[in-house]
């Protein structure tokens, strides 16, 4: 699996809203994730949530969103690890995380330390045609201070939409369990 990280934090970059209008908080209510208009195209991704938002996940989640076609101006074949013939369809999502409280972000090299191990992580999974890019960004947990959170996207490729979703399906699960392996939720 790709995988990769980056770092946007300068003036006009984006910012994560951790407490936005429409959040719900699934580390209360995760069985929430599956009410979540963004599951309703894909289910796969309400169960990252749920687990991305247990108790024994170093993070919660703020907001997500999944897009079940991308342009091919939107994405790179090769740089998801496919051929361009492969490429026929693609989709993706993206997760903004946080850290749970006590674990903050306060210095960029904190959370370029957890990209850096997530990107390990997710390299040695056997998946082709997709990949996950982890961006470094401030966010607004507090309206006291600026934090950092992490926007994860994911993209994935096929050779037609149920292969694509397959695949991100897959790569989804990969990128869940290098944040919250599934032996710690038991």
């Amino acid at each position: 699996m790709e995988a990769d990280w980056e770092m946007e934090v300068g003036g006009g970059a984006p910012v994560i809203e951790a407490l936005w209008p429409g959040f719900v908080d699934l580390r209360i209510a995760p069985e929430r994730a599956w009410q979540l208009a963004e599951v309703g195209e894909f289910p796969a991704l309400a169960e990252a949530l749920a687990r991305l938002n247990a108790p024994a996940s170093p993070v919660w989640t703020s907001k997500c969103d999944f897009w079940p076609v991308l342009e091919p101006d939107e994405f790179d074949p090769h740089e998801l690890d496919a051929q361009p013939s492969d490429a026929v369809l693609a989709m993706g999502c993206y997760i903004d995380l946080l850290p749970k409280a006590g674990r903050h972000w306060v210095l960029p090299d904190a959370a370029a330390h957890t990209c850096k191990c997530l990107c390990r992580l997710l390299r040695v999974v056997p998946l082709r045609c997709c990949r996950v890019d982890l961006v470094i960004r401030h966010a607004v947990i507090n309206p006291e201070r600026m934090d950092l959170g992490i926007t994860a996207y994911l993209t994935s490729c096929g050779l037609s939409s149920a292969e694509a979703l397959q695949t991100l399906q897959a790569a989804l699960a990969a990128f869940a369990d290098a944040f919250c392996p599934p032996s710690t939720l038991q």
